[in-house]
Parts: structure tokens; C-alpha cells; sequence
């Protein structure tokens, strides 16, 4: 199947099954097994645009038969079909714990809405790797939200409502921003296809090319949680339904990353002064991130911390504005989505099996479900960065780029790395014990939480269970392949620091 054909399925196949899920909402069995079709074949079609992209150039399709810049540009380099690829499979892992879950509990899967919803979140995260001007980007972010907003509030619960809207309304926030930004770029370059946008920005005095790229970084700053605008997430991610959590754990701010690995490099190429604004930002959202992790009592809430404080470690990679430092920001990113959606998953179970995710009403869950403590005790090793696991092999790439860029705010943020990868383990290794290790608690479940259910006796599901040690064996792969997957990061990273190739793929 030809590269014109294959490049917009990863979006139209995901928004069709939606329809087609909501007229199916009655036969609950075709519905999952439709949804679980489609998005396994997102991950294969992901893979064959990434071998495209690898060894023959960006894949680029114009839609409607308008060429750039005037029509809509779908990309698939390097980039954005690996993240694509990484985004599917995760994809993949929580929808099919979702399914058990809803089945277990004797739900709607848990509810007919949640396919549909999933599946335009779906088409949204496709859409926004694979666009390739502003606009359609910002479409993308809206898809997003507003799946987001259903799924976040699926159950109706008073937490989740005010979660929900505390999301929405920084999301509008941003976009009315994003619009704002659209804007000036439209104003100053007429045009809003990032490739011709690229070139036609080398013309646009220096002041007002700072201001933009600035504009544009908050506004993905918010959508990626970067300091200080991310105090939204805590309140938001830890009330959603486990499944729900996950994959915005895993993968709603790595979009925001992507968005500002692609438009920094690709718009604002050697901007002095907004890579060390990066690398400040990196230090601070790292310290307070972690900082705020430290002081939680409840597991998801120290798990969402810790989202934001690792964001620091992309930013880090970024800022450096090197081959090495973006090779190693793009595997920190693959390492991070299927990490941080484990954890999350995990936590669903433990949340499930105990009754509630509270550090300090938890205990000895170890006595009644030891396989829970080793899927979570992998990943969080994982993620604070102990050797070999990908966590640390990521880190070690970050770190290294810095030491060789060799200039102040480069070392304060490695240091800053260090310092927070060692609280991180104190973190998670706090968790781990208080949470299996001990005494076995006596729990009351949160009656704002549609997960507590049947405390203390609840059995697991295997699909559940399955699906956890899926993206366990996931995380354990990335470290397996950590050479190759390296190699082809570090081809990504040579694509963003030669952004030509990118613009005459498009623009040819």
C-alpha cells in the first residue's frame, strides 16, 4: 500500500470507527473488538511509515490534491511516525485494560461513550504528530480536548466535574492563546505551513521572531506542564477513571513536548535566547516537580508529579540544542510515554485491589498481591533511573550532552538532573513501601472514586493484569533495544538540526 494511501489512516480510520461505535453502542462485544481492530492497525500502520521515513526520507502527503502551502500537509519523518508508533501501542495497552475493567465490573466497557470518546482522542494524538502546518495543529489540540473533557468526567462523579473543568478551562486558556499565535505567525509570514513558514520566518526581523517563538512556547508549555504552568495537571489526572488517567499520564503532554521539539527547532533554529530560557525552565520544572512529589500522600497525585518533573529532562535535551542532547531528549520521550502509562496502570490495580491509592491508608498489599509489587516496582526503577533500565539509559544520554556543552546553565541543569532522579527513587521507593510492605490496612473506599470497588476483595482482572505487564514487558523492551532505538534517535535528532530536509520534503 502506497505512502499517499497509509499516512492519513493513522486519523480517518480512528474518527470512522467512532461513528460506527456510537450506532453500535448496544452490542458492547462488537464495539471493544472494533476498537481494539482499529487501533492494532494504527500500530502497524505506524510501523510501516516509520521504516519509510527511516530509509526513505519524510513521507508527505498533500490532501485534496492542493499543493503546499496552500492545502493541509500530513509528515511522517523520523519524529513523528516514531512517536506515532510508541502513542498506538500505548494506545492499544490501556484500551484493552479498559476493556477489562468495564467487564469486570459489568459496565459499559465501563460506559458505551468511553470507545467513541477513545478513539477521537486517538485520531487527535495522530493528528497532532502527523500535521504539518499551525492550524491543523490547533484543531488537533482541540480534538483532543474535547474527547478529553467526556472521558475525564466519564463517570459523574463531584471530583471528577471539578477536575474537568479546572482542564477545560486552562485548555481554552491555551487555545485562545495558540489562536493569538497562529495569528501572528499568519501576520508576519502569510502563511501557516510550518515548512514554508520556516523559510519565509529567515526574513522576519530578529525581535519579532523571538516574540513568536516565546508565544509559542507558553502555549505548549501549557499543554506539556512545564513550569510554571502546570499546576492543573495535579488536580485533574489522579479523579479520572484509571484508564483515563494512564493514557493522559502517558501521553497528553508528550504531544505538548512534541509540539515544541517541532516548532523550536524547525521555526526558531539557533535562538540563543530561548534555548537558555529552555534550560531554565528545564531546572525549575525538574526541582518543583519533584519537590511537590515528595510531600503527596496519595499515590496518583505523587505519580503526577512526577510527570511534570521529568517533562524537565525533554526540555533539558532541547535546550542544549544539539544532535546529542535532542537524540537524547526523543528517547527520554519514547522511555517516559510507556513508563509514566504503566505506573498509572499499576496504580489502577493497586487502587482496585486496596481500595484506595492514599500512601498512608495503604499497606501490605504485598501479602495479597505480590505480582503488583514487581509490575510496579519495575517501572519506578525505571523512571528514577537506576541502571540498565531505559530510564537510565536515557538520562545518561541527557547528562552527557550536557557536560559536553560545557556552559553554566548546561551543568546547573545536569546537577538539577542528578539531584532529581535521586529524589525520584526516594519518592517511588517511598511509595513501593508504604504501599506493599507493612501491615495490611484496613480501607474505607473514596466514594468519589469509580475504581474503589469491592474493597479489599476485589479480584484483578486478568486483562487487567495483563495489559499492566504488557506495558511492563514494553518498558523492559525499550531497554533491550536501547542501542538501535538510540541509533534512531539520534537520526531524528540529525533531521531537527537540519531542518531543510523537513521544508523540501514538504514544500518540493
Amino acid at each position: 500500500m502506497s505512502t499517499r494511501v497509509l499516512l492519513p489512516l493513522p486519523v480517518v480510520l480512528p474518527l470512522l470507527t467512532a461513528g460506527l461505535s456510537i450506532v453500535l453502542a448496544r452490542y458492547q462485544r462488537l464495539q471493544r473488538l472494533l476498537s481494539v481492530l482499529v487501533l492494532t492497525s494504527v500500530v502497524v500502520i505506524a510501523g510501516l511509515l516509520l521504516h519509510t521515513a527511516d530509509t526513505s526520507g519524510p513521507a508527505v502527503v498533500q490532501l485534496g490534491g492542493w499543493v503546499a502551502p496552500i492545502g493541509i500537509s500530513l509528515v511522517a519523518d523520523r519524529l513523528s511516525a516514531l512517536l506515532l508508533l510508541v502513542s498506538a501501542t500505548v494506545l492499544l495497552a490501556v484500551l484493552l485494560y479498559a476493556i477489562g475493567q468495564g467487564v469486570a465490573d459489568g459496565r459499559r466497557s465501563p460506559l458505551a461513550v468511553f470507545h467513541p470518546c477513545y478513539l477521537v482522542l486517538a485520531a487527535g494524538i495522530s493528528m497532532a504528530f502527523l500535521t504539518g502546518d499551525l492550524f491543523n495543529l490547533f484543531v488537533a489540540f482541540e480534538v483532543m480536548l474535547v474527547a478529553s473533557y467526556v472521558l475525564i468526567t466519564l463517570d459523574g462523579g463531584a471530583a471528577q466535574v471539578r477536575a474537568g473543568m479546572t482542564y477545560v478551562v486552562v485548555s481554552l486558556l491555551a487555545s485562545v492563546l495558540f489562536v493569538t499565535a497562529i495569528g501572528l505567525v499568519y501576520a508576519a509570514t502569510g502563511t501557516v505551513n510550518m515548512a514554508d513558514a520556516a523559510e519565509r520566518l529567515q526574513d522576519v526581523p530578529d525581535g519579532v521572531r523571538l516574540v513568536l517563538g516565546l508565544v509559542l512556547l507558553v502555549v505548549f508549555g501549557i499543554k506539556a506542564a512545564v513550569f510554571p504552568l502546570f499546576s492543573w495537571l495535579p488536580d485533574s489526572y489522579p479523579t479520572a477513571p484509571s484508564p483515563v488517567t494512564a493514557v493522559f499520564a502517558g501521553l497528553l503532554t508528550k504531544v505538548g513536548v512534541y509540539a515544541i521539539l517541532r516548532t523550536q527547532t524547525l521555526l526558531f533554529p539557533d535562538s540563543e535566547v530561548i534555548s537558555q530560557v529552555l534550560l531554565v525552565l528545564a531546572v525549575l520544572t525538574m526541582v518543583v516537580g519533584i519537590l511537590g512529589a515528595l510531600v503527596q500522600d496519595d499515590l496518583k497525585r505523587l505519580l503526577s508529579f512526577t510527570i511534570v518533573s521529568h517533562i524537565g529532562y525533554m526540555l533539558l535535551g532541547l535546550g542544549l540544542a544539539s544532535k546529542a542532547g535532542l537524540a537524547g531528549a526523543i528517547l527520554y520521550t519514547v522511555h517516559h510515554i510507556v513508563v509514566q502509562t504503566t505506573l498509572f496502570l499499576v496504580a489502577g490495580l493497586v487502587e482496585r485491589r486496596g481500595g484506595t491509592s492514599s500512601l498512608r491508608l495503604s499497606g501490605g498489599l504485598q501479602h495479597v498481591a505480590p505480582l503488583l509489587a514487581v509490575l510496579y516496582l519495575l517501572p519506578a526503577l525505571s523512571l528514577a533511573g537506576i541502571p540498565p533500565l531505559s530510564g537510565f539509559l536515557a538520562k545518561l544520554g541527557l547528562l552527557q550532552a550536557g557536560v559536553a556543552d560545557g556552559g553554566v546553565l548546561a551543568m546547573v541543569a545536569v546537577a538539577a538532573a542528578v539531584a532529581t532522579s535521586l529524589l525520584t527513587l526516594y519518592a517511588v521507593g517511598r511509595a513501593w513501601s508504604e504501599v506493599f510492605w507493612g501491615p495490611v490496612a484496613d480501607v474505607v473506599a473514596d466514594p468519589d472514586r469509580s475504581d474503589s470497588v469491592d474493597v479489599g476483595t476485589a479480584r484483578t482482572p486478568r486483562l487487567m493484569v495483563g495489559a499492566a505487564a504488557l506495558a511492563v514487558v514494553g518498558g523492559l523492551a525499550i531497554t533491550v533495544v536501547a542501542g538501535p532505538l538510540y541509533g534512531l534517535s539520534a537520526r531524528a535528532a540529525d533531521d531537527l538540526v537540519t531542518p531543510s530536509r523537513y521544508v523540501e520534503a514538504v514544500l518540493r
